[in-house]
């Protein structure tokens, strides 16, 4: 199946995603790249980003199946890889990935970590899988993040100077966007 369609997953608390970190950004310009749509949309129940909202949001909303890449950062990429667990899609690409709620009360309650990852489910699933992680993130501590490369056996791409990736402008996120849709 060919690369169709782009659908960014932000992190919790984004508020108007348009106006938040990279996300507004990068859909321009990723909507700027020969035949591939991205979408960006504010996420229902945007604080804890519970699972049990933002997975048939994605399935009925954003509409993600074979065709579509999601970027997901931070609880989206959570959300992108509880999402892999039982749907085909074409590539997912995360951004700040973790593994546990890191004993906040907020991310406990999303949902996404109350059960073991099914790391082989997810590769079955998806045909790409890559990672951006930085070891100087606030929030996510690298052993976290280093547990999503090994169990999902991404391409990642490590950085030390990237924080929590909340710029306003993310090009090594669009060369990748434009590689996958290259291959596919």
């Amino acid at each position: 199946m060919p690369l169709k369609r782009v659908v960014i997953v932000p992190g919790n608390g984004a508020g108007d995603v348009e106006r938040s970190n990279w996300y507004g950004w990068a859909n321009k310009r990723i909507n700027e790249i020969p035949d591939l749509s991205c979408a960006l949309k504010n996420m229902p129940d945007p604080v804890t980003a519970r699972e049990s909202v933002w997975l048939p949001f994605m399935e009925k909303d954003l509409k993600c199946d074979e065709e579509t890449l999601i970027i997901g950062h931070s609880s989206g990429a959570a959300a992108a890889m509880r999402y892999a667990e039982t749907h085909k899609v074409f590539a997912i690409i995360l951004v700040g990935a973790y593994t546990s709620h890191l004993g906040d009360e907020n991310e406990r309650e999303s949902g996404y970590f109350s059960r073991p990852w099914e790391w082989e489910k997810i590769r079955a699933n998806v045909e790409y899988i890559l990672q951006f992680g930085s070891t100087d993130d606030p929030f996510l501590p690298w052993d976290e993040q280093q547990e999503v490369a090994d169990g999902l056996k991404t391409d990642l791409h490590k950085y030390s100077d990237r924080g929590h990736f909340q710029n306003t402008a993310f090009p090594e996120l669009i060369d990748a966007v434009n590689k996958l849709k290259t291959n596919s």
